[in-house]
């Protein structure tokens, strides 16, 4: 593989979707795989050229600097062809623990193989905006879902555990009813459970939508 491989891991599924589509939006890079840990983190995996792969990592770690979170990236100039088969690039897990995958590729395809026609397409079907609403506990997530989608005309995308509780429920719709359905549900998590973060993606880019439950 003679392109740089860029990583970026940050704790909870929202700052790393917000952190991929920032990237996205900054750079021309391909997405690879995200894989995630036993601790509620998120390990963004993507190609593109050395200064792509730079300008992206930029991007990736100024939103976890402003959403108040430490995110780790490195960039892998010239990765070793030994490396990246079964070492940086995961297989396909499932993990019983949290009865759902925790290695995930761009959806229908195998790893690297987005093109741009591909990416045209994603971005005539994408939504105007996805809301996240992060937490840890169930019962505070569902209380969330419940208030979001009485709170305003949006869509259930999916909702995706992470293991150590963390729980993410993704909507999608307009501009506006996201951002007041992510409000809303916000609020409500109150004393139920921990809200890790919520936020609003306007526009999401090709990359963040391929990686969508359903996508």
């Amino acid at each position: 593989m003679r392109e740089a491989i860029g990583l970026i891991e940050a704790p909870g599924l929202t700052v790393a979707l917000v952190a991929a589509d920032a990237m996205d939006k900054a750079a021309s890079i391909r997405v690879l795989q995200v894989e995630l840990n036993d601790l509620g983190g998120v390990c963004f995996k993507f190609s593109g050229s050395v200064s792509d792969v730079e300008a992206a990592l930029d991007a990736g770690g100024a939103v976890a600097v402003r959403m108040g979170v430490g995110a780790v990236a490195s960039r892998l100039a010239r990765p070793a062809e030994g490396a990246v088969g079964r070492g940086i690039l995961s297989e396909m897990e499932f993990s019983p623990l949290i009865e759902q995958p925790v290695v995930f590729e761009p959806t229908g395809e195998s790893a690297g193989a987005r093109d741009r026609n591909r990416k045209a397409t994603m971005e005539k079907k994408q939504p105007p905006a996805i809301g996240l609403i992060e937490t840890q506990g169930f019962t505070a997530v569902l209380e969330a879902i419940d208030t979001a989608c009485k709170a305003a005309s949006v869509n259930v995308v999916g909702k995706e555990k992470l293991g150590g509780g963390y729980i993410t429920i993704i909507i999608e719709g307009d501009i506006a009813a996201v951002e007041a359905a992510v409000a809303a549900g916000r609020e409500k998590v109150g004393d139920l459970g921990k809200l890790i973060a919520a936020h609003v993606i306007s526009r999401p880019s090709a990359a963040v939508m391929s990686l969508l439950p359903g996508a």
